[in-house]
């Protein structure tokens, strides 16, 4: 497999995770250096490490994991997105929504942007290539795009405040219908 077939793989796994991040950057805790690499790195992290657990769970589980995968992420970008969705509109202008760079939101986030490397892991397994160097490309793509993403919706956060956290939360919930739906 050569590099730019890894480089485009790893990107389009980041799509979602980019996706993600920017509208967690429009939260306003990713204003801050710390919050924005804490979340590129478990997004990069996650994206690293679930090839890994695909390609060593092999072909035998890829059938069942196939069955419910696109329904764990749904469910888990929908109730994130939903979260988002009601305390942007319960929220007191002033008040600063939950904090997806940390704690339960941001290992869900961190899980549901990455299940889509695992499948890329099962397969990569059956095929037997080598998944090392793969899982090294996607997670450095993956944690740069983040970056980038919540660098780009903390730009956009000052300009329009709530309403695009509201913007970030239907994108969550979209991102989850297309894997629900496109499988």
């Amino acid at each position: 497999m050569s590099f730019l077939e890894i480089l485009l793989i790893a990107a389009s796994l980041a799509m979602d995770a980019f996706a993600v991040a920017l509208s967690a950057g429009t939260s306003g805790h990713g204003q801050k250096m710390r919050p924005a690499l804490r979340l590129s790195f478990y997004f990069g992290f996650f994206q690293f490490l679930m090839p890994i657990v695909g390609w060593f769970l092999g072909a035998s589980l890829a059938q069942v994991i196939r069955g419910f995968n696109n329904w764990v992420v749904f469910g888990l970008l929908a109730f994130v997105g939903g979260h988002m969705l009601y305390e942007a509109i319960r929220r007191e202008e002033h008040e600063l929504p939950a904090d997806p760079t940390r704690g339960m939101r941001l290992l869900t986030l961190s899980v549901a942007t990455s299940i889509d490397a695992l499948a890329v892991g099962l397969g990569l397994g059956m095929l037997h290539i080598s998944i090392w160097y793969p899982s090294v490309v996607i997670g450095v793509v993956t944690a740069g795009l983040s970056l980038l993403g919540v660098h780009l919706g903390n730009r956009l956060r000052s300009g329009l405040g709530r309403r695009m956290e509201l913007v970030g939360g239907v994108i969550l919930i979209i991102i989850g219908l297309r894997i629900l739906f496109s499988r």
